[in-house]
């Protein structure tokens, strides 16, 4: 199954860029979604209330070029049922759209757990536990690199996003 989501940054290029960077050097990529973040570990829990799993976080290093930038991140389940749930692999992009203007995306899959019986189960409701997961996600990377949300992650359906800016 295939997960992604954009967000526009009011924020040059450069700046989104050096703000990538810093999440993935630190490791605050681990703390970006708010209620999900554990102190103690890189770990943090995906999912809503009632079907949340913690997961371990593997980030690459920034690949970085004059037009664009990007990570690979991996989360997979760890401890016991860990094999019950999708690994996700996806990159984190910027590209810029304009002079004061970037594009953040994200773009990864998962292939469910349980052959044919979970891939039926995720049509059915897990798949939107999975868009909401990378949402959430997204908007926290947005938020800690310091770019002001664009007018779509402010209209994000279900709640999903915010008009407040970081």
């Amino acid at each position: 199954m295939f997960v992604g989501d954009e967000v526009p940054l009011e924020v040059s290029f450069a700046v989104a860029r050096e703000g990538l960077a810093r999440l993935a050097e630190s490791g605050a990529l681990i703390g970006a979604s708010q209620d999900a973040y554990r102190h103690e570990g890189a770990h943090l829990r995906v999912g809503v209330a009632g079907l949340s799993k913690l997961v371990r976080v593997h980030v690459r290093e920034l690949a970085q070029t004059d037009t664009s930038a990007g990570l690979a991140v991996r989360w997979e389940a760890t401890g016991p049922g860990g094999r019950l749930f999708p690994v996700l692999d996806a990159d984190i992009r910027l590209a810029p759209s304009g002079e004061r203007a970037v594009l953040l995306t994200i773009a990864g899959s998962y292939r469910p757990p349980l052959g044919s019986v979970g891939e039926a189960i995720d049509r059915a409701i897990l798949h939107r536990v999975a868009t909401a997961t990378i949402r959430s996600f997204l908007d926290q990377v947005a938020a800690q690199i310091g770019g002001r949300p664009g007018a779509a992650e402010a209209t994000a359906p279900n709640g999903a996003g915010s008009s407040e800016p970081p």
